[in-house]
């Protein structure tokens, strides 16, 4: 490998400690944006999530765009995220419109799957039965970041709310009726 080469994988690594440095300053949560996606190719997955984990329930809406409106999906909401995504399915079935935009975990970006999963960053936090996964990725040279929030219930973790950081808006604010 040349000098350059190793140079250039050591300051990535360095901005990732010094990123992940400030979010467990900040909280835990705050600060965690990617880097730009790297030109290289056969880029590292994410590693797979700890079975029964918030960012295992959180995960599969970045590997399937468009799954928080699934109604098959609704067993992972609990209120106030649940109401709003049945008012909003209620509406759409009505006939009188849609409330709710169909990318919702993509912040509202374009749906380029290869730019997210090539960005995309998860960071978990839990304090007993309530936990945060903060996902940050860019799309179209945009940085995103979202806050899932979710509580333990029964001994699985629902998701109760979902935040947008860049784009300041949040599901439970939604008046989908």
């Amino acid at each position: 490998m040349c000098r350059a080469a190793v140079f250039a994988l050591l300051m990535a690594v360095a901005s990732e400690v010094f990123a992940l440095n400030g979010a467990l300053a900040d909280g835990g949560l705050a600060g965690i944006m990617p880097a730009a996606p790297s030109a290289a190719v056969g880029a590292e997955p994410l590693a797979p999530p700890a079975p029964g984990s918030p960012t295992a329930l959180v995960r599969p809406f970045y590997e399937q765009f468009g799954l928080e409106l699934d109604p098959a999906q609704r067993g992972n909401f609990i209120d106030p995220a649940k109401k709003v995504l049945d008012d909003a399915e209620a509406l759409e079935k009505s006939g009188q419109g849609e409330c709710l935009d169909p990318n919702m975990a993509l912040d509202n970006a374009a749906a380029d799957k290869a730019q997210i999963a090539a960005s995309l960053k998860t960071l978990e936090s839990v304090d007993g039965d309530q936990a945060k996964v903060v996902v940050a990725f860019i799309e179209d040279s945009q940085p995103h970041r979202l806050e899932w929030k979710l509580r333990k219930v029964a001994g699985a973790w629902k998701i109760a709310n979902l935040l947008s950081v860049t784009g300041e808006w949040e599901l439970s604010q939604y008046q989908c009726e």
